[in-house]
């Protein structure tokens, strides 16, 4: 039983609902052995630890495994702990970035975690649980760590997967209905994978650790006929790529492109990428509204090159704007993030980030808190500055660093005005924008007010906006009431569209 952990911060979850990619392509090799394997993503049910455990006891698993972010691990540990309240003598897995660097003080602390799957984990957790069904002992599976005589130790890391395009993926064992994208009515959602991996140099940055400073890419064929398998045999109609850098080949890049317009694919898609990567992408960035790309994130993360240096972004700050300014002209909804909170931050400081954000004019800007992983670059750096040390708040919206010239409180303070500020600022001009746009947006706004971390202070913006955007919103909401009416087919428990 594969099991995602009832962890919320009110950020990835205010744009929709959507599986655990991973899970997908784990319970594809577990089944591949010939397991029995079953999915429950408590993260996306909203569900309780007492629903959960509930779950599994009707399920009557012999293996638990979870995946869990450094901010969501300590949910894992207690979803483990019920589980063996439940079912004696079930064996747990724990899986993902914070696991795998962090599986000493994993063990030694938490007795309910029996196993750390450390990296890329499908060949592995298949193995395992091979060797679990056969009594064998566990030493003989690489990539794992597990206490040996009350210690714990490990078996060293595997080697990545050489084919990504060759690993199963039980696709058939997802409950479609569940997953939506908000700003989209009747969507099904798909979370899908081009590639793994990134090579770039970000001190802030798990990814690059987790896939061991690699970048291996699928096929653009077999990548595209999954979108059309997806599209054909469960209704997908938008998805979200998990790559961090899926651009980063021009040519397989182009020929992805190619195959989504000449395949008439027709499924709308969101991405993260780099900079330097729409700049380079300049000439091509029609072909990508084209092939159904629709909303572009990129990190421009800071407003001064000291600190975009301190992250060795590798970029400047004027290349992020170029690079928001180009997927604006390309009629692409536009996203990106600034990261705030350093010791040196100040409130004048934030202040000029927050006029940057505006002036380089994203459709959607995001204001975070440094959060130094423990087993980034940047934790000896950050780590004298921690007045947080509770991992559950290592989720970037909660500042766990406390600037020499602020208190955290105002920090965190700060960082919601600056939010507010920006949209406020935003929605004053959504008449510069097109009608693609406009309407977006609008979403936004719903979205922001009633599903985010930020919705209480977003509130404030429906007294701010013009009254031709007041009047949107509020036909937009009474639509959204009329479909989660009983009888309607909507979801009224507010876990949809």
């Amino acid at each position: 039983m594969l099991i995602t952990p009832p962890y919320h911060s009110g950020v990835v979850e205010s744009a929709g609902v959507w599986m655990n990619l991973g899970f997908v392509t784990l319970a594809g090799a577990l089944r591949e052995r010939g397991h029995e394997v079953v999915l429950h993503d408590a993260m996306a049910r909203f569900d309780d630890h007492e629903t959960i455990q509930a779950e599994i006891e009707r399920q009557r698993p012999d293996l638990v495994g979870l995946t869990g972010i450094t901010a969501s691990y300590l949910a894992c540990v207690e979803v483990c702990r019920r589980a063996k309240e439940a079912r004696p003598g079930l064996i747990t897995v724990l899986g993902n970035t914070h696991a795998s660097f962090m599986w000493e003080e994993v063990l030694n602390l938490h007795a309910e975690i029996d196993y750390v799957v450390r990296g890329e984990g499908e060949v592995t957790i298949a193995e395992l649980a091979d060797c679990l069904a056969a009594g064998d002992h566990p030493r003989k599976v690489q990539g794992i760590a597990y206490r040996d005589g009350g210690h714990p130790v490990t078996t060293g890391t595997r080697r990545l997967s050489s084919d990504l395009d060759a690993l199963p993926a039980a696709w058939d064992l997802v409950d479609w209905p569940t997953y939506t994208y908000r700003p989209k009515a009747g969507s099904t959602l798909a979370v899908v994978s081009s590639s793994r991996g990134c090579a770039q140099a970000c001190t802030f940055c798990s990814q690059r650790l987790f896939w061991e400073l690699s970048w291996r890419p699928r096929r653009a064929e077999a990548f595209v006929a999954e979108l059309e398998m997806l599209r054909d045999r469960f209704g997908v109609n938008i998805a979200m790529l998990a790559d961090e850098t899926p651009t980063v080949d021009p040519e397989r890049w182009a020929r992805i492109l190619d195959l989504l317009i000449e395949r008439e694919v027709g499924v709308e898609l969101l991405l993260e990428t780099r900079v330097d990567d729409i700049l380079r992408d300049e000439a091509l960035l029609p072909r990508y509204k084209e092939a159904g790309i629709s909303h572009i994130y990129v990190g421009v993360e800071a407003a001064r090159q000291d600190t975009l240096d301190l992250y060795q972004k590798d970029t400047s700050v004027e290349q992020g704007r170029r690079a928001i300014e180009l997927i604006n002209q390309a009629d692409i909804v536009s996203e990106t993030s600034f990261v705030l909170g350093t010791p040196d931050e100040t409130p004048e400081s934030i202040r000029t980030t927050v006029e940057l954000a505006k002036h380089f004019g994203p459709d959607m800007a995001f204001f975070l808190a440094i959060t130094p992983w423990p087993y980034t670059q940047l934790w000896p750096e950050l780590e004298p500055h921690l007045e947080v040390r509770d991992y559950a708040r290592f989720n970037l919206v909660e500042p766990v660093v406390k600037p020499e010239a602020m208190t955290l409180e105002e920090m965190h303070r700060a960082l919601k005005s600056a939010a507010h500020e920006f949209f406020a600022d935003k929605f004053v001009r959504l008449g510069e924008l097109s009608a693609f746009k406009r309407e977006f947006l609008v979403k936004v706004a719903a979205i922001l007010m009633n599903h985010s971390y930020l919705a209480g202070d977003m509130a404030r913006l429906r007294g701010e906006m013009p009254d031709w955007v007041r009047k949107m919103l509020e036909g937009l909401e009474r639509e959204n009431a009329h479909l989660a009416a009983p009888g309607h087919g909507g979801l009224p428990d507010g876990r949809g569209s």
